[in-house]
């Protein structure tokens, strides 16, 4: 009997966490990045920084909460499809830094579709806004949140503080 009363409160107690481990979906922006995102964000951040040290600013600093800033707003949108820079909730640029954590937020640059760091950065580079946000010298962080959705689009954020 003591046995069964031990069983039974033993499975009383994994049950519901073994439950609601399974019912836990994380969405793109909460899952840990994949190795191919995680090195894409990377290559942005240097082609971005080459780009800026050719035309006399400094490189940029790469800031964790500006970085989740960015994969969540990157997630979101490979979730749902939408492209822009008004995010879930309706949520802004700024409200999503704050959120995050970060005090000083600059500007947001966003992309879809492209297949490589440096089509993406051509890209910002061509655009007179994105190049802008790029060539601030007085920008000094970076977060750049890369984010495939399910059909293999990439979404693509990149957010700067100063």
């Amino acid at each position: 009997m003591r046995n069964a009363l031990r069983r039974f409160a033993l499975a009383a107690l994994i049950a519901p966490a073994a439950i609601g481990a399974a019912l836990m979906i994380a969405s793109p922006a909460e899952a840990a990045p994949k190795a191919s995102e995680v090195s894409l964000q990377a290559e942005i951040n240097r082609l971005v920084d080459v780009e800026r040290t050719a035309n006399g600013c400094a490189a940029l600093t790469v800031n964790d909460q500006l970085t989740t800033a960015a994969r969540n707003h990157s997630g979101w949108m490979a979730q749902t499809g939408e492209f822009s820079h008004t995010g879930k909730a309706g949520s802004d640029f700024f409200a999503r830094v704050a959120e995050a954590g970060y005090a000083k937020p600059a500007a947001e640059n966003i992309a879809w579709g492209y297949r490589s760091a440096e089509q993406v950065v051509a890209s910002w580079m061509k655009s007179p806004g994105h190049r802008a946000n790029i060539l601030n010298c007085a920008n000094t962080t970076v977060g750049v949140g890369a984010v495939y959705a399910e059909s293999g689009t990439p979404y693509y954020t990149q957010n700067f503080g100063s």
